[in-house]
């Protein structure tokens, strides 16, 4: 049986709780939600990138690719995408970041199978973004 390895990068702060930031097992790699906090400063709190939708929303997605970096995978990988948005109104322009972000990737394979689904998220916070896997 494969073991699972946590995933926690140097730009991230060890979870708030008992989780990891990513998970490996096999080649299976899942991302756990992912916020725009900016990369962590020693003996700082998370920071949150900035107020806008945008801001977050580009941060965030730095922090999934550090989790997939971390595991050994890239977009390319990716199957699946969450997207957790905290206001309705938000989705069309997270459409609009998000197809540029994944244009500018170039991108081998197909774009991920994604769901947006809308939640409360902690004070401050627009977006929250989770992904999975599969490496060849």
């Amino acid at each position: 049986m494969t073991e699972k390895t946590a995933l926690t990068p140097a730009t991230h702060t060890a979870p708030p709780a008992r989780f990891s930031h990513g998970v490996r097992k096999g080649n299976i790699l899942q991302v756990a939600g992912q916020v725009g906090f900016l990369p962590a400063v020693e003996g700082q709190g998370p920071a949150v990138a900035g107020p806008t939708l945008r801001e977050q929303t580009l941060q965030t997605f730095a922090n999934v690719k550090a989790i997939l970096e971390e595991g050994g995978a890239t977009w390319d990988d990716v199957m699946m995408m969450r997207v957790y948005l905290t206001d309705v109104d938000h989705f069309a322009e997270m459409n609009a970041i998000y197809n540029q972000y994944f244009e500018d990737q170039d991108l081998k394979a197909p774009a991920a199978a994604r769901t947006t689904v809308y939640v409360g998220l902690p004070a401050g916070l627009l977006i929250e973004i989770d992904a999975l896997a599969v490496l060849d």
